[in-house]
């Protein structure tokens, strides 16, 4: 029994580095599903699903309204254990994101090794091509899969914190932005976050299996040093593309594709997680039990486990403070407390 053509198997060379060739069997799959080849997709703002500003900031403010809308359903009612499901999802995930690592490295490494880095993050031709643009879409939309995590959390009557909240909103509206603006340093970020996920998911999954992982503090090891490298190349391919076009009498290695704003973007949004993901870790890891509560104290940190209050928690927060932030003096005149 002969092998299908889109089957090529062989020794690992520069445009094969797995052996298997990835990309024909990815193609033939998506072909069956969609009618069409993958790498003849097209990004179009307006007539691609999830394609708009509007569309998309619609979905995670919807997102927002659920989860917290969500978590006063549960409010008096028993957690639910959803172990299958949960299990379910963070195999998927592992999954789909392990394909993607494996695809992106496929058309990258051979890209890169003949060109360099620079050709690879900075020029069209390298870092946004039409195999890579589906790729970066595919990734976009586990984004919006991703969400469901913070569903398990609410249903099973676990506490949203703040990181874990905004991380994945901005996740999703960062891959947006990159998308709309055709930066083809994104497949940094993007790669190293899948490697990520390959670990943390699989982590979870184990997890929810009852299996004992001693590494979880490395996954947030591995987390903060993507977000430096990511930072890394984002600030290398922003100052090269400022400096080239606005101020040339600097030192630069010329221009660089993408838009303004998405680098503007993707410089915010991944410098708040590097703040985010370090203050967690001093929190979870390296912080020495106190014996008493300290006021000086760091902001970040504390945000690292914040509860994101309740409606009724904000409100009895806001009346204590008003109440603590004022007293009546013996002359009957109201004063402002010194109390920080």
């Amino acid at each position: 029994m002969s092998k299908p053509d889109w089957v090529e198997l062989g020794l690992p060379t520069l445009d094969r580095p797995f052996g298997l060739h990835l990309w024909p069997i990815f193609e033939k799959a998506f072909e069956s599903v969609k009618g069409y080849k993958p790498q003849d997709f097209r990004f179009v703002q307006g007539e691609t699903p999830l394609s708009t500003f509007k569309v998309t900031a619609t979905v995670l403010v919807s997102y927002y309204i659920i989860i917290f809308g969500g978590r006063e359903f549960m409010r008096n009612r028993k957690p639910y254990e959803l172990s299958l499901p949960f299990k379910i999802h963070n195999f998927y995930l592992t999954a789909i994101s392990l394909a993607l690592l494996v695809l992106f490295a496929e058309q990258l490494i051979p890209t890169v090794w003949r060109n360099g880095i620079f050709y690879g993050i900075c020029a069209k031709e390298g870092g946004w091509t039409d195999k890579l643009v589906i790729l970066y879409y595919l990734n976009y939309l586990t984004k919006f899969l991703e969400l469901i995590d913070t569903c398990f959390l609410f249903l099973k009557k676990k506490p949203l914190t703040f990181l874990h909240t905004y991380h994945h909103g901005a996740t999703a509206l960062l891959c947006y932005t990159q998308l709309i603006g055709n930066t083809s340093v994104s497949w940094v970020p993007i790669t190293l976050n899948l490697m990520v996920h390959v670990v943390m998911y699989w982590y979870y999954f184990q997890s929810a299996r009852g299996i004992r992982i001693w590494w979880k503090q490395y996954i947030t090891i591995m987390q903060i040093i993507q977000f430096v490298l990511d930072l890394g190349f984002v600030y290398f391919a922003s100052w090269t593309y400022f400096t080239s076009t606005y101020w040339p009498w600097l030192p630069n290695y010329g221009t660089c594709s993408g838009e303004e704003f998405a680098a503007i973007a993707g410089i915010c949004i991944l410098s708040s997680y590097l703040l985010l993901f370090i203050s967690f870790y001093l929190a979870t890891y390296k912080r020495p039990v106190p014996k008493g509560r300290k006021r000086a104290k760091s902001a970040l940190i504390e945000m690292k486990d914040e509860k994101v209050p309740t409606v009724s928690e904000a409100r009895r927060r806001l009346s204590q403070s008003m109440g603590s932030s004022s007293a009546t003096s013996p002359n009957g005149r109201v004063t402002r407390s010194r109390k920080a």
